[in-house]
């Protein structure tokens, strides 16, 4: 809590800043079913994203549910966003695909004659 404070101070010296990053350690059962999953799945490829994705996922919600901050939030993203479309079996070929379903989009109407009513008060 103490690194979240020290974070947000306007004037706060950079220097200081490494003596007060807590050192984050991750206990994991090693019972649990979802470990035991990724094991298997990281024995049997070592190469496979999809596992690494997990685990770092496991990783970031860990330092998100004990309260500290990530340091590439964009990445955390992006890796739930893959992960989301491989649940729902979306490959990336069928996003260019969603260009076309826009074209269909019927026009927007033109009001910038009529002002409106923010523009009337004034």
């Amino acid at each position: 809590n103490m690194e979240r404070i020290m974070k947000a101070q306007a004037l706060r010296d950079s220097s200081q800043s490494n003596y007060m990053t807590s050192k984050k350690t991750m206990e994991i059962n090693p019972t649990n079913s979802i470990i035991t999953a990724l094991r298997e799945k990281a024995d049997a490829d070592q190469s496979d994203k999809t596992v690494k994705d997990l685990i770092w996922l496991l990783y970031d919600t860990s330092l998100l549910t004990s309260g500290f901050s990530l340091d590439e939030p964009a990445t955390f993203a992006s890796r739930i966003h893959r992960l989301v479309k491989l649940g729902l079996s979306i490959d990336d070929d069928d996003i260019d695909n969603d260009d076309d379903d826009m074209d269909e989009l019927p026009a927007l109407d033109d009001d910038d004659e009529e002002e409106s009513a923010m523009e009337q008060v004034d």
